[in-house]
């Protein structure tokens, strides 16, 4: 599995790449203190209800960016992405956490 920095991550959100898929796994009160626009959120304790639209939703050859809040959960789902066929899956290391301590300070830490 690939990872990318949460400074990386920021440098692909600024260019405005229409092709990159943003997932989100963490769960909706998540999201509610934090989040980062552009990602759809597949919370992971609802699996059982998207899992299998997952390859209507997204293409699994485009580039796919995983966000959880500290890279443990979106771990999980890279793997279960590759698992399905997607080929160009990256976890963002540290999570939403690292991303509000390192890249974006108004994004509130929980």
């Amino acid at each position: 599995m690939n990872h990318i920095s949460v400074q990386e991550l920021a440098q692909r959100l600024s260019s405005d790449d229409a092709s990159i898929q943003l997932v989100d796994v963490r769960e909706p009160q998540e999201l509610e203190i934090a989040s980062i626009e552009g990602f759809v959120n597949l919370p992971l304790s609802q699996f059982a209800e998207w899992g299998d639209q997952v390859p209507n939703l997204f293409n699994p050859q485009a580039e796919t960016l995983v966000l959880c809040h500290h890279g443990i959960r979106s771990a999980q789902m890279c793997q279960w992405l590759i698992a399905q066929g997607f080929i160009n899956v990256q976890n963002i290391s540290g999570g939403i956490d690292a991303y509000s301590v390192l890249v974006d300070h108004s994004i509130p830490q929980y």
